[in-house]
């Protein structure tokens, strides 16, 4: 069994989360900003698929972010050398605590990252398919076996609803426990941090995409 949680970082600019029309429609300079730390990836998961349904290519400027929408493009800047980059989101994650964006090799080859792993940066949302409105999740446990993450979900289905997804990882199919259906990111942050206290769980936030 593997259990995988972390605590969620999130900044938006903007006190109100705006909503974006058309596809690609350009966001005004400053709505919505974030600060955290990249990581990047690249093999084994080069040629998966990602959570968007393409295939993830590591030489192309992609990322994994845990709330925008699949489609969205942002821009990263390196806080320790100034060098930016522009990334497509097509993949949910990373799930890891206190990360903020995972990019692909070719990304963090452009901002020089590569040879440290990890980096400060900023991240600005340029252009976004769709609203930045819910609904959003909160996933509380990700299990190799699946009878281990429907234990999880009898626990909780008492006081909350809950579901399990799951997805192909290099180290085999791994079952995402997820808890609630929110229609925005504060009330679903707000959730995040009730099943902290009450449950001991360490908590992601994530937009929640349809099942697959």
């Amino acid at each position: 069994m593997l259990f995988l949680a972390g605590c969620a970082h999130r900044r938006p600019a903007a006190a109100g989360i705006p909503q974006l029309g058309a596809a690609g429609q350009r966001v005004p300079a400053g709505t919505y900003v974030e600060q955290g730390v990249a990581s990047w990836y690249g093999y084994p998961f080069h040629g998966r698929r990602a959570s968007d349904g393409e295939r993830f290519d590591m030489n192309k400027l992609v990322a994994a972010h845990r709330t925008l929408p699949f489609g969205s493009v942002v821009q990263v800047v390196n806080l320790n050398n100034g060098r930016r980059t522009e990334v497509r989101i097509i993949d949910r994650g990373p799930f890891v605590e206190g990360r903020l964006i995972d990019l692909s090799f070719a990304a963090a080859r452009t901002i020089d990252m590569v040879g440290t792993g990890i980096a400060p940066v900023r991240l600005e949302l340029l252009s976004s398919p769709s609203p930045l409105a819910g609904p959003f999740t909160v996933q509380v446990g990700a299990f190799q076996q699946r009878r281990n993450a429907e234990r999880l979900k009898a626990q909780l289905m008492a006081s909350y609803p809950v579901f399990i997804q799951d997805y192909d990882a290099p180290a085999g199919r791994f079952y995402r426990v997820r808890v609630g259906r929110l229609p925005n990111e504060r009330a679903a942050q707000q959730l995040a941090v009730q099943l902290a206290k009450e449950r001991g769980f360490q908590t992601f936030v994530l937009r929640l995409d349809e099942l697959r």
